[in-house]
């Protein structure tokens, strides 16, 4: 930091603008004394005053410590360079995350064959574990104007003999909801979930809805669930 070119751009500030240096001093709230020493390079102001002298006269506290004028050129010029490292470490932030989080997985889409149902979905999976996710659950069968005041859905694994409960989502009293009506608004998200089989492949996953109507009849439907074609990542 170079006092002498401090002060001499602070002399510069005050002859541009018209001032004494018992004027300045009055505008700063300091004696024109210390604005001489400032300007001959024998003292600087501290932080406070740089503010000061930075709002006063619309200057940067940089200039004044650089002593100079920095064009705007300049500030365009190193604001660009800040703006595009800024983008190029997001950018590196995404990838690195992208490959981490990708790593050995498979992607498949999930998808229904029972006429009565539409489910879309994915799956993502490797040696150690498995995600589900769930995005819509559509009824196309013919009693879609029928009410219920309960209804439950469960996802569940099917390996042989053994059925492994998954996730469910269940509403109790409802204001009387059709099934089309409650199934919209049903997602499964399963994240981290391990399979019973020796292979996410292998695994046979069903939905099953259990519906109780106005006069406590459940009707149950068990939907299969299937692994299709690679997803495109």
């Amino acid at each position: 930091m170079d006092q002498d070119k401090i002060g001499k751009f602070i002399k510069y500030i005050r002859k541009q603008n018209n001032l004494t240096q018992q004027e300045l001093a009055k505008k700063l709230g300091v004696t024109f004394q210390a604005v001489s020493k400032w300007e001959n390079g024998k003292n600087i102001p501290d932080i406070s005053i740089l503010k000061e002298i930075s709002k006063e006269f619309n200057v940067d506290i940089n200039e004044i410590l650089e002593g100079k004028r920095i064009s705007k050129k300049n500030k365009r010029t190193n604001n660009l360079i800040t703006y595009f490292i800024l983008v190029i470490l997001l950018v590196l932030s995404i990838i690195l995350f992208y490959k981490v989080s990708t790593k050995d997985y498979e992607f498949k889409t999930l998808s229904s064959t029972c006429e009565n149902f539409d489910i879309s979905g994915i799956a993502a999976y490797n040696k150690e574990k498995s995600s589900i996710y769930i995005s819509s659950i559509n009824y196309c069968g013919s009693e879609k104007n029928d009410k219920y005041k309960n209804i439950e859905c469960v996802l569940y694994e099917e390996n042989g003999n053994v059925e492994v409960k998954i996730d469910q989502c269940k509403t109790e009293n409802t204001n009387e909801t059709t099934l089309d009506e409650y199934l919209k608004n049903i997602r499964f998200n399963i994240d981290k979930y391990s399979t019973s089989c020796s292979s996410f492949k292998e695994a046979k996953i069903y939905l099953q809805i259990n519906a109780t109507d106005l006069n406590d009849k459940v009707i149950t439907y068990k939907v299969p669930i299937n692994l299709d074609s690679d997803c495109q990542n």
